[in-house]
């Protein structure tokens, strides 16, 4: 069989493998798979480098069923999480008094969450309200782009609000000093291009691979690249230690010093003589605190799976991604407009002139 026979073949295949991913789960089904998938390896063998026009999506494992009733529940949440940093952004520009050091942080934390939610919103709803479950190749590696890119943003502006609440508590006199306008948009400078320069070689490290005809399936309604690696049928050490190595680099050598970070707070806290100086300290971190929980205690999970979770099923991964990626753009507004009362104040008034307007 000639390689350019393969435009033809492949949209066959895909057409096959959606129509049986419909039928209910059979020994017939089963074994129209399995034979599908055997022919089409035959019909490719002579081809010495194959990757797919496709993949082909999922939405929750074993919920196919239901898929509509998910869908109002994930419409719901990417609502909450457009609108919530959305009205930030916009009580922050429209407040003069907030344009302070913790709340221009406030403000790249919640386009960051604004740029994760748009990075998996379309694929996932089209799964779940329509079952179009096909992303191009191409189509996919951008995803996948954005998606770790702003993860990898994320870490690094929680990192950069914990250094700014230890220079507000251990060196108040001297905060606005530090934290300049020129150095905070430095920092911001700084955030995006490590998160470029770490993870522009991924979709080129997964465009050399030779993939496989018969595994096109995903484990997500999104393109992760430990899940789309796993699709090749080439040597992918390359690949996995590189990915490695950008979530150490990144997400854990972030991690470790947001921790470094809040021991120094810590210390400097409990130095303090009076014990109302001290709860006043700690209530400022309160909400970052919590904002790096929901971020990194599902990263890691994610990670973990990924890397040691074979055994566990498809639903398992399935939910600890949508964790990940969906729950913190949600409640980041929430809890940053429950804990801080100037956010909360500059938002109702936003609101309020909205609804005059």
């Amino acid at each position: 069989m000639l390689p350019n026979s393969r435009t033809a073949i492949f949209p066959m295949f895909l057409s096959c493998l959606i129509l049986l991913s419909r039928l209910k789960r059979s020994h017939l089904a089963g074994d129209l798979i399995s034979k599908l998938r055997m022919f089409f390896s035959w019909s490719f063998a002579n081809i010495s480098f194959f990757q797919p026009h496709a993949f082909l999506m999922i939405g929750i494992p074993g919920l196919e069923a239901i898929h509509g009733w998910i869908s109002i529940l994930f419409s719901s949440m990417y609502t909450a999480a457009l609108t919530g940093n959305c009205l930030i952004l916009l009580a922050l520009r429209r407040t003069p008094s907030l344009h302070q050091p913790m709340y221009y942080f406030l403000s790249m934390l919640a386009l960051t969450d604004v740029g994760l939610t748009l990075a998996t919103m379309p694929t996932t709803l089209a799964v779940l309200w329509f079952d179009h479950r096909l992303i191009g190749f191409d189509t996919c590696l951008v995803q996948m782009f954005f998606l770790h890119f702003f993860s990898v943003v994320e870490s690094s502006v929680l990192l950069a609000m914990s250094f700014d609440r230890f220079v507000a508590i251990s060196n108040p006199l001297r905060y606005a000093s530090v934290l300049t306008n020129n150095v905070i948009i430095r920092i911001g400078l700084a955030i995006v291009a490590r998160a470029t320069v770490s993870l522009f070689p991924l979709p080129f490290l997964l465009k050399r691979l030779n993939f496989c005809p018969g595994k096109i399936l995903l484990s997500h309604s999104f393109c992760f690249h430990a899940d789309v690696m796993k699709r090749a049928c080439a040597d992918i050490t390359v690949n996995i230690i590189y990915g490695l190595y950008v979530v150490l680099s990144t997400v854990g050598f972030d991690s470790l010093l947001i921790v470094l970070s809040y021991t120094l707070i810590l210390h400097t806290v409990m130095s303090l003589a009076s014990p109302k100086e001290r709860i006043r300290a700690l209530n400022t971190c309160v909400s970052h605190i919590l904002a790096v929980l929901i971020f990194f205690i599902p990263v890691i999970g994610v990670s973990m799976i990924h890397r040691f979770g074979r055994h566990l099923t498809p639903i398992v991964h399935a939910l600890v991604a949508y964790v990940y990626l969906v729950v913190p753009p949600v409640l980041n507004p929430v809890i940053y407009s429950v804990k801080s009362k100037p956010i909360r104040e500059a938002m109702l008034r936003v609101l309020r002139e909205k609804t005059k307007g």
